[in-house]
């Protein structure tokens, strides 16, 4: 382990990642961009004399300095946002602890370096008023009219991420119970319920594809399907949400991403327990799911301005 290259380390650290934490492609090939990025840009302008010069290809690992990370991050800010340049140290972090484990480097060069701090953003979300009128300005009269209508019926009605919607197979609905299996981020699955309402819709979509005869009802088969008969992308249910979003006459551009905020700001408006909206939502820290507090919070102290005799 000690020889390999840097390259070879990138590599090994990527694969690990895909094994024993089980992240999805997308994630590990963030990791390798980023991480090979560092390492890139020091070797193009690190300045002469700043690493080991007999070194071939990329600097080794246990050349790396806390300077030259604050250096990469210097680099960072000119053309990224902190969210960005925070995911990027953050997964410099783990490669280095990956490293440490593995008896390659001493210590992690990225650990005392500070993360930029975050602006505190509010997530994007629908009154109930749009919301509802977004989901019944879908007229359910055509196979794919009611399709759409059946899925963001779903993700408002289950919170779930974009991309577990387009991985619902029928066999993972529960209609006796009303549950949905969700496979979520790193292959961890979960119990969310699903409203009447949505069920119903998905009911009506899945009764007029198997009318038109465009592909059987198979329990094993994608719940929702394209035009031609395969497995929905994310890209095209956020295209497809835009399209109804601007037909709709929202004043507020929203996002499969954004009905997710809506399903979470709703439910703790009523009264919805945080703890209980993380586990539906599958959220592996709490902190996470308290972004959404911030809203609630702006709109009750909204409420007490207008109403309360003594400000």
């Amino acid at each position: 382990m000690q020889q390999q290259t840097t390259e070879n380390l990138i590599d090994l650290f990527v694969d690990a990642l895909t094994a024993e934490k089980g992240y999805s492609d997308r994630t590990c090939r963030s990791y390798h961009h980023d991480i090979l990025e560092f390492f890139t840009i020091l070797q193009d302008n690190w300045p002469a004399g700043a690493q080991d010069e007999s070194a071939t290809g990329l600097p080794a690992p246990n050349t790396v300095t806390g300077i030259q990370v604050r250096y990469w991050l210097g680099t960072l800010h000119k053309r990224n946002k902190k969210v960005t340049i925070a995911r990027k140290l953050s997964a410099l972090r783990t490669f280095f602890k990956f490293l440490i484990k593995q008896g390659v480097v001493d210590q992690n060069p990225a650990a005392s370096v500070t993360t930029p701090k975050q602006e505190k953003k509010i997530p994007t979300y629908l009154p109930i008023d749009d919301m509802f009128r977004l989901l019944d300005s879908i007229e359910a009269n055509t196979l794919l009219k009611a399709r759409n209508r059946a899925m963001f019926e779903t993700l408002y009605s289950c919170g779930i991420r974009v991309s577990e919607l387009t991985n619902l197979d029928v066999a993972d609905i529960d209609r006796s119970t009303a549950i949905i299996r969700v496979t979520g981020k790193g292959d961890r699955e979960r119990l969310v319920p699903i409203g009447r309402k949505a069920l119903g819709a998905i009911d009506d979509y899945r009764r007029k594809l198997k009318q038109e005869q465009r592909q059987a009802a198979e329990a094993g088969g994608a719940l929702f399907l394209n035009k031609n008969g395969g497995r929905l992308t994310t890209r095209s249910v956020a295209r497809i949400l835009e399209k109804i979003a601007r037909e709709c006459g929202l004043a507020t551009p929203i996002s499969p991403h954004g009905l997710r905020h809506t399903f979470a700001t709703h439910m703790l408006d009523a009264g919805a327990d945080l703890r209980a909206i993380q586990e539906l939502l599958g959220h592996q820290s709490l902190a996470t799911t308290q972004k959404y507090t911030h809203v609630s919070i702006d709109r009750l102290l909204e409420t007490y301005d207008k109403a309360h005799p003594r400000k």
